[in-house]
């Protein structure tokens, strides 16, 4: 079971043992921020950054485990019902740094951030209720969390 607990300066406590701070968006490790195969809240990579918020927020690697990043990466010409095929360098690069930045290990699936037991459990009821109506989809994590590129989401 994956169970994120969050507050603003406290550390970021993933059940399956992975403990971390948020890394800063200017990529500074201020605040226990961490790296090197530990799990990050920010996504400071900015190939990984232009990448995938051409479609979406980019994700935080925090927000899955290590296999299930890889998986997600492996499929890409139908990523979620769209084609988000890269190039093999820039699939490669982006896969490294999730995996590198993620709690290691973990299943495969489900794939999708709002399908995991700790997002259920935080995010319960209807998205119309929770974003006051900017979001049609729970993807938007921003539209909630204003902070959600800093790797602050606790402020709903």
């Amino acid at each position: 079971m994956y169970k994120i607990v969050m507050t603003l300066g406290a550390a970021l406590i993933l059940t399956f043992g992975v403990s971390v701070m948020p890394v800063h968006a200017d990529g500074d490790e201020h605040e226990g921020g961490e790296r090197g195969g530990r799990a990050s809240m920010v996504v400071t990579d900015a190939l990984v950054k232009k990448e995938c918020s051409d479609c979406h927020m980019a994700y935080p690697p925090a927000l899955l485990p290590s296999n299930t990043w890889r998986a997600i990466m492996e499929n890409l010409p139908d990523h979620f019902g769209e084609d988000a095929s890269l190039n093999d360098a820039t699939r490669a690069r982006i896969e490294t740094y999730l995996v590198q930045n993620s709690p290691q290990g973990g299943a495969t699936s489900p794939l999708r951030i709002t399908e995991q037991r700790w997002f259920k459990g935080e995010h319960r009821g209807d998205i119309k209720r929770w974003s006051r109506g900017t979001a049609n989809s729970w993807a938007k994590c921003e539209a909630c969390h204003q902070g959600a590129e800093r790797g602050w989401f606790d402020d709903d």
